[in-house]
């Protein structure tokens, strides 16, 4: 399958969010994909690429870019402390706003295919996870995949209530993907979004737990990767995005 691949800037009243675009050559759908605190490194680019393969053109934003225009940080404990700093300068409501852009542009660019109102699918892994939770909230999102999106449960990004609390108003589909051995998200937190999902009539969302699988597994570049849940990961989430888009 042909599939080209580069960066994009899209514009906004404030300036240009940076962002990655794969696309094949006949696209099935679109899928927003929202990075880890590390910003559109290597391993995020290799994600669009990935959905790409299976016909999805797939745009990875950049939602640092007010702080850190091209974040790109390796998997060390220098990156994730820059990346945390641009992370508290970052509110919802702002990448709320960047959202809704890339939304109405990845659907500008795929007019011609017949997809200009189709709906978009929208995977995030760690932070982009949590904002991924938000994103499912917009009416043009009707399938979210949230990989280890912590803190949902009791942050907001810019203060507030938590995430967690948007979920009986997302329209979509919400799949939330946690690993049961995941430092960064305790017991209570797995608890409470099991329980947020399961409260939602009819069964659109859905938790799935990973059996020993830490922070981070569905990345082959960090040291918590799990072959096993990654690839089962991956399953699910192809399988949401083909029902849903």
């Amino acid at each position: 399958m042909s599939i080209s691949e580069d960066w994009v800037g899209l514009s906004t009243g404030d300036g240009i969010i940076p962002a990655w675009w794969a696309r094949p050559e006949t696209p099935r759908g679109a899928v927003l994909v929202l990075p880890e605190v590390f910003g559109v490194n290597p391993w995020v680019r290799s994600v669009t690429t990935r959905l790409a393969v299976q016909g999805y053109a797939a745009l990875a934003i950049n939602p640092f870019w007010r702080t850190a225009p091209m974040l790109e940080e390796d998997y060390t404990e220098a990156g994730l402390a820059l990346g945390r700093h641009h992370r508290e300068r970052l509110s919802a409501d702002q990448f709320l706003a960047d959202a809704s852009v890339a939304v109405a542009w990845v659907q500008g660019e795929l007019r011609g295919e017949g997809l200009g109102e189709h709906p978009l699918g929208c995977v995030g892994f760690c932070f982009g996870g949590h904002l991924a939770l938000l994103a499912a909230t917009l009416p043009a999102i009707a399938a979210t995949c949230d990989f280890y999106g912590a803190r949902v449960s009791t942050e907001r990004p810019g203060g507030g209530f938590p995430t967690l609390a948007e979920v009986p108003q997302i329209p979509g589909q919400l799949w939330c993907f946690c690993g049961d051995q995941d430092p960064l998200m305790p017991p209570e937190e797995l608890t409470a979004i099991e329980q947020a999902l399961a409260a939602v009539p009819a069964g659109r969302h859905r938790f799935v737990l990973a059996p020993d699988a830490g922070h981070g597994y569905m990345c082959e570049a960090r040291g918590d990767f799990h072959p096993e849940a990654s690839a089962a990961g991956w399953k699910a989430m192809l399988e949401l995005f083909s029902d849903a888009l």
